[in-house]
């Protein structure tokens, strides 16, 4: 039998074992941002969740002085698929490293004669058309039910909106971020429907982020960077992938200047309606929970089910 003292440094030496370096605020990189070389103090580490291996390591450090954790939404070489991205994983380790705000950049496609290539949008909305993900951390034996009827932090956006303006970028703030399938881009057919919608932009990635984000009580918010006029325009040729990364590499170095400046503007404090998102979601009462799914979502939501 194991001794008290036993005991106790065993449960020390695991706790050191799934120790992690904290973070205040997490970076999720789209096509064609995949690092931070102003990141200060870096060191690569791998985090481990219950749902899985997320995209790729995360690249912890500084960024005017402040602690940052960036992750390559696409894995390293981008070679992982937007349905194929585990994005509980990705939201789980974000967490788990301490971040309280995320700043997820994403390329799209314009669905808006005003909204030209090049541009900025911080969309204030999404419209979901993706169909075969896990989009939440409920399920399993606990029924969860969060509010998404403003699925953008809205502080977050008004910092980084004064980022991207202050960076020279031409700036569109608010509107509809339309999250389909993909890999393929829209058809013509597609495209011209979406339009009729009023969305603002098409991308592949970020209503799924939002929601999970927004269960995990961490604000979100999207820097979407207009790559493309979809295929609608029909004065335009229809989209290729030489076109989006000819543009979508002239933004990139906009993008971490944007992202610099944003993380100098936030604060250390949150006083926004994200930090308690959760609280009156969970309709499971704790005893019903197993245990195992206490354990799994003890970080994200251990103070509403205990342990």
């Amino acid at each position: 039998m194991m001794s008290p003292k036993n005991k106790e440094q065993r449960k020390k030496k695991q706790a050191a074992s799934t120790a992690y370096p904290q973070a205040q605020i997490g970076i999720i990189g789209g096509s064609g941002l995949y690092q931070m070389e102003t990141l200060k103090e870096v060191k690569e580490i791998a985090v481990s969740t219950p749902f899985g291996k997320p995209s790729g390591k995360f690249m912890l450090g500084t960024l005017e002085g402040i602690p940052v954790a960036f992750l390559a939404r696409h894995g390293s070489g981008h070679a992982v698929l937007p349905t194929e991205i585990n994005y509980r994983a990705n939201i789980y380790a974000l967490k788990k490293l301490g971040v309280e705000r995320i700043l997820s950049v994403s390329a799209v496609g314009s669905m808006k004669e005003g909204i030209v290539p090049g541009h900025v949008v911080i969309p204030d909305q999404f419209y979901d058309l993706t169909k075969g993900r896990r989009n939440s951390f409920f399920g399993g034996g606990i029924v969860g039910h969060v509010s998404m009827a403003e699925p953008i932090c809205s502080d977050l956006a008004v910092l980084v909106s004064e980022a991207a303006t202050h960076a020279g970028a031409t700036v569109h703030r608010g509107g509809t971020y339309l999250c389909m399938e993909g890999p393929q881009f829209s058809s013509r057919g597609e495209s011209e429907i979406h339009r009729t919608w009023g969305v603002s932009v098409v991308g592949m990635t970020n209503a799924t982020e939002a929601k999970l984000a927004r269960e995990a009580e961490i604000c979100y918010v999207t820097i979407a960077l207009v790559t493309d006029y979809d295929c609608w325009h029909t004065a335009k040729d229809p989209v290729t992938v030489e076109q989006v990364l000819e543009i979508l590499h002239k933004n990139v170095a906009l993008s971490k200047i944007l992202i610099q400046d944003a993380v100098r503007r936030i604060g250390p404090h949150r006083n926004c309606p994200c930090t308690t998102a959760a609280r009156n979601a969970i309709i499971t009462p704790p005893r019903f929970i197993p245990k195992k799914v206490k354990r799994d979502l003890a970080i994200l939501i251990g103070k509403y089910i205990g342990g």
